[in-house]
Parts: C-alpha cells; structure tokens; sequence
C-alpha cells in the first residue's frame, strides 16, 4: 500500500532535524532559544504522527503509510518504512513522551542545555525510524544508533557514576546486537539477497536453523527488554540518568526489546518460537516472581522503579509465548501502560529529587503535608504501578493473566502474584514517602509542584486514566494485526 503522503519520514526528520538545529544554537548563552526550539520541534514531532492515528485503516493488516526508496542498491538495502496496528501506537506513544520531556527538563536542565534537548529530539526521531522500518539493515542502523544518544544523557548529565552506568548500558546492549547483524545476514543469505523484513515471513527455514536464530535474537532482544538475568545494567542506567533519560529509557528504549520479539522472533520463527516457548515463559516467570521480591528492598526510589519496570516487562515478554489474542494484545497494551506509568514515576521522582537532591526513601515521609497536589498525582501513578482497575496498569495485566489461563493454570497463577508484590513495594515506597508526620526538617520546607510540573503529571494522568477506563481505542488499532501475525505463527507450527 504505496501512499504519496510521507508522514513516517515526516516523524522520523522531523525531530533529527529539530535536534540539529538546536545544536546549531550555539552555546548555554543562548538557553532559552534552545528551550523554545527544542519544544516546537517535539511539538512539531508529535503533531506529524497525528496522521498516522487518524488514517489509519483499522480493518486491514498489511503495511500502512509505506515508503520505499533504494539506499544502497548494490546490496538492495532500501529505505523502506511502514507501519501495521502493532507498530504505530508505538510512534504515538515515543512522539507524545518526547514533549513531555522536554518540558520536564525545562528549568531543571542548566548547563548545555542546547545538548541535553538536542540529544533528546535526535533519539525521539531515531526511535521513530525503528518501529517504522521494514528493511533489516535499516532496523538495525536505527535500533543500533538509539544508543548513542542515550549514552550522552546519561554520560554528561548523569549522577556520580554515570560513566560506569553509561558505559555499561552501552556495552550490553551493543554485544547483544552484534548477533542481530549476524542473523540478518543469514537471512539475507536464505533470502536470495532480500533485506525486506516481509520477505523473511514466509522463508521455509528448518527447525535446527531457526532456533539458532532465535537464540540469536533473543541475546539481542533480552537485553532491551531488559529480562532476567541480563537486566543488571537497568537498575545503574536508571539510578545515574538525569530524570528525562529515566523517563525515556522506561517508556520507549525498553519496548525496542519486545518490539523486536513481535516484529521478528514471533513471524520469522514461528517453529523455534513454540519450540522454546516454555523457556521464554520461565524467564518472563523469574522476572514477575523474583525481580518483583527483589523491588521489595530497595531503599533508592529510582532502583524501585527500575526493577518494578523489569517486573513489568516479564508480563510483556510472557504474554507474547502464549500465542493467543489476549496474551498478545494483553502485552501489547502493558507496554503502553507501562510507557505511561514508568515514564510518571520517574518524573515524579525528579520532581522530589529537583528539590531535595536525594533519592533515598528514608530521606522523605509527610511529603503530603507540604506537597498535596503531587502527593494526590504520585498517588494514582502509584496505584496504576499497582495494576488497579480503572488504570492503565490493569488492562494489559489482566488480558495477559487471562492468556494465561487459557495457556496453564500455574503460569496465570504465578503471574498474578505481581498483583501482590507490585501492590506491596509501590504502596510501601509511597507510604513511606508521602504519609507519616514530616521526619526531616528539609520536606517541611518544600513548595508543591508547580505548574510546569502539573501540566506533564497532568498530562500522564489523562493518558493513564483514559487507556485504564476506555482501553478499546487503543486495541481497536492492534487487534487485525496481532490476528494475522498468530495466524501466521499457527499455520509455522510443525
């Protein structure tokens, strides 16, 4: 479905461009103009995926917005993006995030401004081009250059060990996607010498090649995502990033990892995908139970967070191997929750941390004494965290735990443990917080969240109540697409 409009680019340049242009800017004398530029260009950013949404045949499963050029022919590498009901809520949701960054960076952010909002925008558009594009070698140049910009947030305006947590992050992830080349190679080879992601659907692989492949990916994949046991580098990456990093690496740089599963692993593989699902359903178990006890203690609110988010995504990644509508979708919609939920709690973290300079939980307590307004904004943030009904936070849960049930009774029931695990640290990190009588004499002199900080708190609540009261705007958009990829992945099995 070739289209003459060429919004997708639009999505992907529009930010990159703005990015540059700030940079252009020059140095922190000239702040403000960098703050002004950095806001109309996600604006702008996110104001050109509103198309996408809006023209959107929610009936039809094949590639929509599609736009195809040669790049390097010899090697018929292409420029070729499109995308389907699973991927665009994705550009949504990556573009709608970015604003909101940028303006909770707004005041915070003092030196090299122009940079830290430059770094941010190039990412947004970076990330864009990675859910929209369907020719391998660009996937990989987009999904491989998302690192670079996070390495610099985190490395220049990261805590005390941001270098260590930079380099880290930069290090897993890139060992893990040296495979992914690989891969991509092979199939490349296999392929007749196609780099078309669509093309490799329907390639007849035997079971031997395809779990090789598979591992491959997944040491790719894991890493995003981040699963148990190669998530060690999230908890430093989050602990060291600036809030407007965290928020970013939540919501958007986490969901590369299972994009990537439901994007490749699932329809390429479909074989070596129920060959080892019950080992992708064990990791994603580990990471619910285990990770989510593992929150329990932590006394840094930024590590809380951190490992409530790899909790989280155990659901994801356990809801796509269970290979029927709810779990997919069911993952689908948790990873846009958690894009919500995650991206507010490390904001309002940042809101606390702005005024105080610690992240320590002991630190706080009667915060709702001095911050009423933020306590009651945390206080639904936290109880979406929870997977309340009514939140966004309970959707996706509830759909996957429902796959679950229709998989096997013990996975539905061990993954609903997080139900109360997740209810356990998120209410105790809060009541230990907001409530109680004031214990340091530095929170009786707080001042409540201005209303800078309201608006993109504000902003995250609507997002969080609407997808939690009305979520069918949100499936509507994915529910042909995940039909037609498990359709595809049946008709793969031996």
């Amino acid at each position: 479905m070739h289209n003459t409009t060429h919004w997708l680019s639009l999505a992907v340049w529009v930010p990159i461009g703005a990015g540059l242009l700030i940079l252009m800017t020059g140095g922190d004398r000239r702040a403000g103009v960098a703050r002004i530029l950095a806001l109309a260009g996600s604006i702008a950013g996110f104001l050109v995926t509103l198309p996408l949404a809006a023209d959107f045949d929610r009936r039809s499963s094949t590639m929509q917005f599609v736009e195809l050029a040669p790049w390097i022919e010899r090697f018929q590498v292409n420029y070729h993006l499109g995308v389907d009901g699973i991927s665009v809520l994705f550009i949504l949701l990556n573009s709608f995030i970015t604003v909101l960054v940028v303006i909770a960076g707004w005041e915070v952010i003092r030196d090299r401004v122009a940079q830290y909002m430059s770094a941010f925008l190039v990412m947004s558009g970076l990330l864009n081009g990675t859910f929209a594009a369907l020719d391998a070698v660009l996937f990989y140049v987009f999904f491989e250059a998302t690192l670079i910009p996070m390495y610099l947030i985190i490395g220049i305006w990261g805590g005390p060990n941001r270098v260590y947590a930079a380099l880290k992050f930069f290090l897993y992830t890139l060992l893990g996607s040296l495979l992914l080349l690989v891969a991509f190679l092979y199939l490349y080879s296999r392929s007749g010498g196609s780099f078309a992601v669509l093309d490799y659907h329907t390639l007849p692989l035997p079971l031997d090649a395809q779990i090789v492949l598979f591992v491959a990916f997944l040491l790719a994949f894991a890493v995003k995502v981040p699963m148990w046991p190669v998530h060690t580098w999230l908890p430093d990456a989050h602990v060291e990033a600036p809030t407007g990093g965290s928020a970013v690496l939540a919501a958007i740089l986490l969901k590369l990892g299972a994009y990537g599963f439901i994007r490749f692993s699932l329809p390429i593989l479909p074989d070596a995908s129920h060959y080892l699902a019950p080992l992708m359903i064990t990791l994603s178990l580990v990471a619910i139970v285990y990770i989510g006890l593992v929150a329990l203690v932590q006394t840094d609110m930024k590590k809380l967070i951190a490992y409530s988010s790899i909790a989280h995504m155990g659901f994801v990644t356990l809801g796509m191997f269970l290979f029927n509508a709810y779990g997919v979708e069911g993952a689908l919609v948790q990873m846009i929750s958690h894009g919500f939920v995650s991206a507010a709690l490390f904001l309002c973290v940042g809101v606390m941390y702005d005024r105080m300079h610690s992240r320590n939980i002991a630190d706080y307590g009667g915060l709702v004494n001095t911050m009423p307004k933020f306590a009651s904004f945390m206080m639904l943030f936290a109880l979406a965290n929870c997977g309340l009904p009514a939140t966004s936070g309970f959707v996706g849960e509830f759909m996957v735990i429902m796959g679950a049930m229709q998989f096997d009774f013990w996975v539905a029931f061990l993954a609903a443990t997080t139900l109360i695990t997740g209810a356990a640290y998120t209410l105790w990190l809060y009541k230990r917080v907001i409530y109680g009588a004031i214990a340091n004499p530095r929170v009786a002199e707080l001042t409540d969240a201005g209303p800078r900080e309201l608006l993109v708190l504000g902003a995250l609540a609507i997002a969080v109540l609407w997808l939690g009261l009305h979520p069918a705007p949100f499936t509507e958009f994915m529910h042909v697409s995940v039909e037609n990829l498990l359709k595809h992945v049946a008709a793969g099995k031996l």
